[in-house]
């Protein structure tokens, strides 16, 4: 896998441009069922950027890189004139292997209902599969809005911003997970409206189990920003057979990543595309998103 990274600012609160990197990259390939080898890292520098800046963002970097154990193996840099770009433009590649606990994971899908995919695709959800948040959501996005220019709220929220492998091989150790995707660009919203249209089933979402932290609650209600559609960019939703969800649920929760995690919906054959149950027991339609509510953020 590939993946582009401009974010503004650059650095924020919880991480930065080169930590975004690192755990894009990363993810995009754990969340398949693969097991992250090695990386390449590019970057495209605008003329003037700060010497201390860049060794700030490769540090930084460097520390995901070895947190998640994946090494950077190669990489390039490019010098623009001043003006063509903001400051700084990376570039990260992947590249994985069949993780080796995903054939017993899906033996243990096949247990209990078929399955043909060898692979965690977004095509594999069915009619009962519990749906799965693996912490709060909204965080990256309302921590970048909070320290952007123009928006006048305080907040010490941060940035979730992390690499999600060695809490998808604990998940992976206990088996019977279909699907799993990381909430990026779109959120959640995007996540699962992908899943119930690629798997020709509805999801039925309960607002009262969304993990969401107030200073999100918060800043999302003053701005009108629906905070399922915030990118996130240490979250994942996964999808899991009935009956080991919870055994799923308690090995996430055992993770840093998935501490917070929580069982928060269902798949169900009689409802098209994904559904919000309100808290005051309403029902309304979560459509995809038009297009990011909060740009440059991943």
């Amino acid at each position: 896998t590939t993946d582009s990274h401009t974010v503004k600012p650059i650095f924020f609160p919880g991480g930065d441009i080169g930590s975004l990197s690192i755990a894009g990259t990363v993810n995009d390939l754990s969340v398949m069922g693969a097991e992250p080898l090695a990386l390449s890292l590019a970057m495209v520098i605008e003329e003037g950027f700060s010497s201390e800046e860049l060794e700030r963002v490769l540090k930084s970097a460097g520390e995901f890189s070895r947190k998640a154990g994946v090494p950077v193996m190669t990489g390039d840099t490019k010098v623009v004139e001043n003006g063509a770009l903001e400051q700084i433009i990376m570039n990260t590649a992947g590249i994985g292997r069949r993780h080796p606990l995903l054939d017993r994971n899906m033996k243990i899908v096949r247990d209990y209902r078929p399955i043909e995919s060898r692979w965690l695709l977004d095509s594999n959800i069915r009619e009962g599969d519990i749906i799965i948040f693996s912490g709060s959501i909204g965080d990256h996005g309302v921590a970048l809005l909070s320290y952007r220019e123009g928006y006048e709220f305080e907040t010490d929220l941060k940035s979730d911003v992390a690499c999600l492998n060695h809490m998808i091989s604990e998940a992976l150790a206990v088996g019977g997970i279909t699907s799993i995707k990381d909430a990026t660009r779109g959120g959640v919203a995007n996540t699962l409206n992908e899943w119930a249209s690629k798997s020709g089933v509805g999801l039925l979402i309960e607002e009262e189990n969304i993990p969401l932290k107030e200073p999100v609650k918060a800043a999302c209600s003053m701005l009108g920003i629906d905070p399922l559609e915030i990118g996130n960019e240490g979250k994942a939703v996964l999808a899991v057979v009935p009956e080991m969800a919870d055994e799923v649920l308690k090995a996430l929760r055992r993770t840093p990543e998935g501490r917070n995690a929580e069982i928060v919906g269902e798949a169900h054959a009689s409802i098209d595309g994904v559904v919000l149950e309100t808290v005051v027991g309403g029902r309304r339609i979560v459509d995809p998103p038009i297009g990011d509510p909060v740009p440059r953020i991943c």
